[in-house]
């Protein structure tokens, strides 16, 4: 029956698989209350089996309800305006919004927790609403902020919510932690429009601004605590590159540290189980898969010698060369095959100009070589690993929402045939 119902499914019968279902639901449930019936029994116990796959059906027919509604134009009625809207905006769009805990003049801004909070939370922290600044709170934020000069790793876990990120703001400062050493100085000569190897306040994301409902994009009329930090409390010095490359490496390294630290908890080393989880935490695998690789791992390494804080941030700054990588990979192994752990160390360091531990590349073998013969697949170990660089932005696989719904139930439904 569930087999039927999958097809029907996929072959668009909606309005089939919505009545089929219907009747099978109704049939059971007969068929339960003859059985409490017979057997003066409250609560009859149920194969699990059974109970599975009937709850299997309960979701293909509320799936099919949803579908329905949705060729139709309908909207599922508990879903607020505000859900209505969110879905209309692209991703980095909608995590702004979710995590920005600020507003000043009708217009959202994060908070430089909220940021860090949207780099490695997958929800925001409880808040009964946005606080609103007041000319008073943004005199404060502009008191405390610090001059380049006294940057440092730990400037957004200073400030915590003492500063505001706008979100044009909150999309550099993501394309900053994708960046590869080398692109600190390309990023640089894209904003120094004059070329006189400084950049000024009005050369620094400049862009086109509309007014739009959702507070976003309107021309910002104050100052932002980038700004302040980078131009100074009056807006009048100048950016060299010398101080861009500095806050660039300075929030790469404080964003790492913060996804270290979780793990860590104060030691000088995560274990290899934890570095994996690090490295999967934004794919998309479905369950089966993810606690395959981590299986794998503890299978393969019987000894834990832990990994440090500078492997661990050598191979994230080998991760932001990963298109170097793949090209590189595409040149020298002209037939796709797979490549032996001497051939990665090597491509590693013709891309990045460091070399990584012995122990490092151990563990990535261990986690990736999929049957166990030193080899690894180049192509499955890039694609999983552009996910991780992008926090999952750019996975063309995810789904969100009722597709993600749908997606879900349409998996347990094909494995609980299979079994």
């Amino acid at each position: 029956m569930l087999l039927r119902l999958i097809k029907l499914f996929d072959a668009g019968y909606i309005e089939g698989v919505r009545r089929l279902s219907m009747l099978v639901i109704a049939a059971w449930n007969h068929e339960y209350e003859q059985c409490k019936l017979l057997t003066n029994v409250s609560y009859p116990e149920i194969n699990r089996q059974h109970q599975q796959c009937l709850i299997l059906i309960c979701y293909i027919y509320l799936m099919a309800i949803y579908e329905m509604d949705d060729i139709r134009g309908f909207v599922i009625d508990n879903m607020s305006d505000e859900e209505n809207m969110l879905k209309k905006l692209t991703s980095r769009e909608r995590r702004f919004i979710k995590f920005a805990s600020t507003e000043y003049d009708g217009q959202l801004y994060m908070t430089p927790q909220d940021f860090l909070d949207s780099v490695v939370e997958q929800e925001p922290r409880p808040r009964l609403k946005r606080r609103v600044l007041s000319g008073q709170d943004l005199q404060v934020i502009k008191d405390n902020t610090p001059p380049l000069k006294k940057g440092s790793k730990m400037l957004f876990r200073t400030l915590r919510d003492r500063g505001i990120v706008s979100y044009t703001e909150y999309l550099f400062l993501l394309s900053v932690l994708t960046k590869p050493i080398s692109g600190f100085r390309i990023a640089f000569n894209m904003f120094d429009t004059d070329g006189n190897h400084r950049v000024e306040k009005d050369e620094f994301l400049v862009d086109d601004y509309i007014d739009d409902e959702e507070g976003l994009q309107r021309k910002h009329r104050i100052d932002t605590t980038l700004q302040i930090h980078l131009f100074g409390k009056k807006g009048n010095q100048g950016l060299n590159y010398d101080g861009f490359h500095k806050f660039m490496d300075n929030l790469q390294t404080e964003v790492l540290e913060l996804e270290f630290n979780e793990f860590s908890k104060g030691n000088v080393a995560i274990t290899e189980n934890d570095f994996a989880k690090i490295l999967l935490r934004y794919t998309y695998l479905n369950t089966e898969e993810y606690d395959a690789y981590l299986e794998r791992l503890m299978d393969r390494i019987k000894v834990e010698h832990g990994i440090t804080f500078e492997e661990f941030r050598d191979f994230c700054r080998f991760l932001n060369n990963l298109e170097d990588f793949a090209i590189a990979m595409r040149m020298y192994t002209l037939a796709d095959r797979a490549i032996s752990q001497s051939e990665f160390s090597r491509a590693v360091k013709i891309c990045t100009g460091f070399k990584l531990s012995k122990h490092l590349i151990d563990t990535v073998f261990a986690i990736f070589d999929d049957n166990g013969d030193g080899m690894l697949s180049y192509r499955e170990f890039i694609a999983i690993m552009k996910d991780r660089v992008h926090r999952g932005f750019k996975s063309s696989a995810k789904s969100e929402g009722w597709d993600a719904f749908r997606h879900c139930v349409k998996h347990e439904m094909k494995h609980s045939v299979e079994q």
